[in-house]
């Protein structure tokens, strides 16, 4: 290997590196965003102090996560400067302009709104409040769609030319590079991931807090005729409301988003297959076309030397009838992509399948919570809590998963067919881009690992009756009632009405 493959190689781990620790940021605060505008809603025109208080608890996560998620995506252009920047005067003039838009519409947004949702929750009136957490989860959903409209162009590439000095230049309409062919796959199929995260997310941390509870260190489950534990606290009661409640909302997106996640995952891929063939031939592990029907290959090793996939267990012409409807349709193969085109295989099967696997685990949990809401059991179900605690990160799992399919399935290019990543990488020496990686790895680990541990220290408390860190000072704006000092005309429970005292 050669210095400059070696700076190519070491370019991309610390890229594929550092933006995998910056997703996993986003696809929570996505999703986080538009849960803490659903219990706000929900507080507003219910009065119930459940939601308040869910609403308290998950800010502050928030809060952790959403500046996590900023201070790790500024790497992102300090690579696109330095190790990328070839890639960055090509691509420039077509991708620059939406991630400008990018910064004016949805960071602009998120700033001005972000202040407000935090702390402004005594100084503003509560509709007001409201907007600013609406603006807020508006502004998260606008910046998936910027940033994903530059990652599907670069994809499938449309309405640009390449000019004399090698730039990638704009011809077409802007709105055909912005909604080029794979994008309302993409962001569809992107978005609703987030929104599963998170739900996976606070399903796991209510059932966590519903598990504790069942080991009398908590109130005991309404209905129970056990008397509550001597440890438990005067404000058991609203814990076990807040943790069902945050486990039923989690379970009901589970079960109604994760089969539509699965339909939104098949048209994607009959998307991929029609703009990048070669990613789905990788993804199949399909090295050899197949002219009456290719199967479906579940488990395998896929051999890129000897072009076969070994030890594979598969299903005759079950990927024929997925992507052509067809179980006798032909399907070509590896075997009419030259050699220097093809991905890396072994990466994009195994990702591909972890992937799909946590999406169908993700709908059998949905399901089983379902059976267990209707049969009464929702919140007894010990086997049903330890499975979502289990399922907590696998929202997680499957969008870096996701992800690395995706990017991985798009190699040796960067825009797909037009622009390799071997002439996109800055001319530098192996040793500097190595110190760099090196200073990432040990920086992110120990700064995003104790904000890591900081949010998982926080999810092991139980939701406050009575926080103090929001809404205890007086508000003195016109009409307004302080949030903390919610009284029984808000929930007419008495255990429920004590604990928003």
């Amino acid at each position: 290997m050669t210095d400059g493959e070696l700076a190519l190689l070491l370019a991309r781990v610390q890229f594929a590196f550092t933006v995998s620790f910056h997703f996993i940021f986003p696809a929570f605060s996505i999703g986080l965003a538009s849960y803490l505008m659903v219990l706000e809603g929900l507080w507003l025109k219910t009065g119930k102090a459940v939601y308040f208080d869910l609403f308290k608890y998950w800010l502050k996560i928030f809060a952790i996560a959403f500046a996590m998620g900023v201070v790790s995506g500024i790497v992102m252009s300090y690579q696109f400067g330095t190790n990328w920047s070839v890639f960055s005067d090509k691509a420039g003039p077509v991708i620059g302009p939406p991630m400008q838009y990018e910064v004016l519409t949805a960071f602009f947004l998120e700033a001005g709104f972000l202040g407000v949702m935090l702390f402004g929750m005594e100084r503003v009136g509560r509709g007001m409040h409201f907007v600013a957490t609406c603006m807020v989860a508006l502004g998260t959903a606008i910046s998936a769609f910027w940033i994903l409209s530059v990652n599907s162009w670069m994809q499938t590439p449309v309405g640009f030319s390449v000019g004399p000095t090698g730039q990638l230049l704009p011809t077409g309409s802007w709105w055909e590079i912005i909604f080029n062919p794979s994008f309302p796959y993409r962001f569809a199929h992107t978005v609703t991931a987030a929104y599963l995260t998170t739900a996976l997310v606070v399903g796991a941390v209510g059932a966590f807090h519903l598990l504790r509870e069942r080991h009398g260190k908590g109130a005991p489950s309404v209905g129970s005729d056990a008397p509550p534990p001597a440890t438990a606290s005067p404000h058991s009661a609203p814990h076990s409301q807040s943790a069902r409640t945050m486990f039923s909302m989690a379970m009901w997106m589970l079960t109604l988003v994760a089969p539509l996640q699965i339909v939104l995952g098949d048209l994607h891929g009959l998307n991929t297959l029609e703009h990048q063939p070669a990613k789905v031939m990788a993804m199949e592990g399909h090295f050899d076309s197949h002219p009456d029907g290719a199967p479906l290959i579940l488990f395998g090793l896929p051999n890129q030397a000897e072009k076969r996939v070994d030890y594979a267990v598969a299903i005759p012409k079950a990927s024929s009838l997925i992507l052509k409807h067809d179980a006798d349709a032909p399907l070509a193969g590896l075997d009419t992509i030259p050699d220097d085109r093809e991905p890396p295989v072994a990466i994009v099967f195994w990702s591909f399948r972890i992937m799909v696997g946590l999406g169908f685990l993700m709908a059998a949990l949905g399901l089983a919570s379902l059976v267990a809401r209707l049969t009464k059991r929702l919140y007894d179900w010990r086997l049903l809590h330890r499975w979502a605690v289990l399922m907590g990160p696998a929202g997680f799992v499957a969008v870096i998963a996701g992800w690395v399919t995706t990017e991985v399935g798009r190699q040796p290019f960067t825009v797909y067919g037009v622009l390799r990543t071997a002439d996109s990488v800055a001319p530098l020496a192996a040793p500097a881009v190595a110190s760099s990686l090196i200073a990432f790895v040990i920086v992110y680990f120990a700064v995003f690992g104790i904000g890591t541990w900081y949010i998982l220290k926080l999810m092991g408390h139980a939701p406050q009756p009575h926080d103090p860190g929001l809404a205890d000072a007086p508000i003195r704006t016109a009409g307004i009632t302080p949030a903390s000092q919610v009284d029984r005309r808000i929930d007419p429970r008495p255990d429920v009405a004590e604990g928003a005292r």
